[in-house]
């Protein structure tokens, strides 16, 4: 993210500015929390009616909701906001950020709530999908709550496989049908040497551009589909140069020529909303969208299997809490409040997100919601094959931009895919060397 980078080098000193803030409660008695997101718009509606439901159980306690963009936006406002005072009482936060906003000692520990009287016992602790705990962990350390669970998985036009001859009862099961079924579906359809629909959208995206996370969240699950991992266990070198990262690119770069799509210029959700697209990688929190359609039969499958095994990753936003909040316990009420299984379950239900509990996946309403919502279910079922990204305690931001570097060029740019891994290898190796040592 190139502006987040570029004020990277100043963030932490700003940071450490931070003093406690002079926040006070309402002139009606009430405590007010501010809370910062950058929920898209679908999943608004559904936040603040929990925002609602949580006010009427805890009445002395009233939720700011401000809406912030998420990205190079959201970490900019959130480094102003510290050096002058106004940092919210909880901000959600993306685990590659939060680094930085421990070592300015910007947000508390989620200790400091674990050990009280209003704690969450272990067995609920043990209750959350450990990918997401892992996740909100920086040095072993828990510095933030899980507020959503996220996956991926495929979206497909039923009606455009069964008008291409394929059975859609039958999405893709491997990397080789993936790439036989994309094909298939990409036509044609004036004869001026353009495809008019394409098979598969190719989520490749400026390595410079805020989206580049998303497109490595989307690459990642290939690497894992191929056997590979994204670094050692030390954190001393990068990983996705293995043959399997070669396999993985390859795959991409093969099918980024063959359907032509250089040619396709609109987003992902425009594009299959529009049946431009028969097939589509996208996360739930889409859902309440793509519900909307109503002229064609599609359907939600899980991701295709790789050589060696299925995967998908299983992330989320997180919700930490921040030094200067006034009324860091009232804070901890809500987030703990948003952890209880059933808002997790009602938030999922109107939301699309996925459920941060193991136990919600067992409560009576949300089991008969599933058997009536086939897409959500497709997504839900999906967190057993679902894994985190590995922890990488410095430099993530950056790694994250060579290795964005790497696929668009391999694909965009028509490299060759082992050379451009190679190369974001070396510079990620190179970073990882100059890591702080304890």
């Amino acid at each position: 993210m190139k502006t987040f980078l570029r004020c990277t080098a100043c963030a932490v000193a700003v940071l450490l500015l931070a003093e406690c803030g002079g926040k006070s409660e309402r002139t009606d008695g009430k405590v007010e929390i501010t809370f910062w997101h950058s929920f898209v718009a679908s999943t608004v509606p559904a936040f603040n009616e929990l925002v609602r439901k949580f006010e009427e159980e805890n009445p002395g306690i009233v939720i700011k909701a401000q809406y912030v963009p998420t990205g190079d936006a959201l970490i900019q406002k959130l480094v102003t906001s510290v050096q002058s005072h106004t940092a919210p009482d909880i901000s959600w936060i993306h685990s590659d950020f939060i680094d930085k906003l421990v070592e300015a000692g910007a947000i508390y520990r989620m200790d400091e709530f674990l050990s009280g009287p209003d704690s969450l016992s272990k067995a609920e602790l043990d209750d959350i999908f450990r990918p997401l705990l892992q996740g909100a962990t920086w040095k072993g350390t828990l510095y933030a709550m899980p507020m959503e669970a996220t996956s991926l998985a495929l979206l497909y036009n039923r009606d455009l496989f069964r008008k291409a001859g394929l059975d859609p009862d039958h999405p893709p099961a491997d990397w080789n049908e993936l790439s036989d079924f994309a094909r298939k579906l990409t036509i044609d359809q004036d004869g001026n040497g353009l495809p008019d629909q394409y098979g598969f959208f190719i989520p490749v995206f400026p390595a410079s551009g805020d989206l580049n996370i998303w497109m490595i969240l989307q690459w990642t699950p290939f690497l894992w589909q191929a056997g590979g991992v994204e670094v050692d266990a030390n954190q001393s070198r990068v990983l996705f140069n293995s043959d399997a990262g070669v396999r993985a690119l390859t795959l991409w770069r093969t099918l980024y020529q063959d359907l032509n799509f250089s040619t396709f210029g609109i987003a992902h959700d425009i594009g299959f909303a529009s049946q431009r697209l028969a097939m589509v990688l996208d996360g739930p929190w889409n859902l309440p969208r793509y519900r909307e359609i109503r002229n064609f039969d599609w359907a939600v499958a899980p991701l295709p299997a790789g050589p060696a095994r299925r995967a998908t990753y299983v992330a989320g936003e997180h919700m930490a809490i921040f030094r200067q909040s006034a009324h860091p316990r009232e804070a901890w009420t809500f987030v703990k409040w948003m952890l209880k299984p059933e808002v997790q379950a009602m938030f999922s239900i109107r939301s699309g997100y996925l459920p941060v509990r193991k136990s919600t996946l067992t409560l009576q309403s949300y089991e008969e919601y599933l058997a009536t919502d086939g897409a959500l279910k497709a997504f839900v079922d999906q967190m057993a094959v679902g894994q985190g990204r590995q922890s990488i305690d410095y430099r993530r931001v950056e790694i994250n931009r060579f290795l964005a570097e790497a696929i668009e060029k391999a694909t965009l740019g028509k490299e060759d895919p082992k050379r451009m891994l190679d190369e974001a290898a070396a510079r990620c190796d190179a970073l990882l060397k100059t890591r702080p040592h304890p």
